[in-house]
């Protein structure tokens, strides 16, 4: 047995708060998963107290009956819960009983991890404990994780490092698909060592890329323009973060800092079965040197042109602005 079984998992059905069978194939699991953890992602709903608690819970779930094995012992728990609960109100005394874990054998294991017992020998309380002393539980850790910012996008299986009271230890962190810098991801029962074991709280940083930004589920996209490009519009070519080039309408008179949506030109989105939209903002790219042409080109149409830009500055002037 993995030593995190938790007491809440007597309480907690975490197959309907994914919304499948008890009996569900594990693809079925992370695929429900995938869709919850999309639908409440904090990134999707900022500000919504209700979806990020929501998102807790999925992820709390998953954690559990994503995982083979520790969906084979939350079952294995969930079949005893009512004779768990039996157990809770038998201590030792007048009209009580005492119990031992090591006459159900693998099974005392698990109710010992959940109700601090040692396994073998002892009733709730575990060998070395004196009845009714309570256990004391583990404090909770933080650590921070710097990851590239292709992992963030994709997700990624890391190694992370700690020193503490208890020495240096590593562990296997499996950081979903889309977190952002300064997420924080709960690993239960990773923490401080007691009865039970404290969490761990992974605080991610994502590095920067030098071409994207991130918005939520869409990547972001500055691309210069030339003045020509704006004012008589154009198709321009754009990479996308996959590797391939997609051509980018800009309208006629397009100005400096509007964003145009890309669909399904971003990242994926999850585990990669949809993908997101890209974000592309135009910036005007003003030049910095000018042929002899060039300039005589541009006074011309500047004294052809009686625009303003400024005009607005000075609504009771019409001769002001210029």
């Amino acid at each position: 047995m993995s030593g995190e079984i938790k007491r809440e998992w007597l309480e907690a059905d975490y197959y309907r708060v994914l919304g499948v069978a008890k009996d569900a194939p594990q693809a079925d699991i992370t695929k429900a998963y995938r869709k919850l953890a999309r639908e409440f992602h904090p990134d999707k709903n900022p500000g919504d107290t209700a979806a990020e608690e929501r998102f807790k819970e999925i992820t709390a779930a998953y954690d559990v009956i994503g995982d083979e094995k520790t969906r084979a012992e939350y079952d294995q728990v969930r079949r005893l819960g009512p004779m768990a609960g039996g157990f809770g109100g038998g201590a030792g005394g007048p009209g009580g009983f005492d119990f031992n874990m090591s006459d159900v054998g693998d099974i005392g294991d698990i109710l010992g991890s959940m109700f601090g017992g040692g396994g073998q020998g002892g009733g709730f309380f575990g060998a070395g404990n004196p009845r009714g002393q309570r256990q004391m539980r583990g404090r909770d850790q933080e650590a921070r994780l710097r990851i590239s910012f292709d992992e963030a996008v994709r997700g990624t299986t890391t190694t992370l490092s700690l020193s503490d009271q208890s020495g240096q230890r590593s562990m296997k962190v499996r950081i979903p698909a889309g977190v952002t810098s300064g997420q924080r991801i709960r690993l239960r029962g990773k923490g401080s060592p007691g009865t039970p074991p404290g969490d761990l709280y992974v605080i991610v940083e994502v590095d920067d890329h030098h071409l994207y930004g991130r918005d939520g589920e869409r990547l972001t996209l500055e691309v210069p323009i030339t003045f020509a490009e704006a004012a008589l519009g154009a198709d321009i070519d754009v990479p996308t973060y996959g590797g391939e080039t997609v051509t980018v309408r800009i309208p006629a008179g397009t100005q400096h800092g509007r964003t145009l949506r890309v669909r399904g030109a971003g990242a994926p989105v999850g585990d990669g079965d949809k993908t997101g939209d890209l974000l592309v903002t135009v910036s005007l790219a003003v030049p910095r040197n000018l042929s002899n042409k060039e300039q005589a080109a541009l006074e011309a149409f500047a004294e052809l042109s009686d625009e303003s830009p400024r005009r607005h500055l000075f609504p009771s002037s019409d001769s002001a602005g210029r």
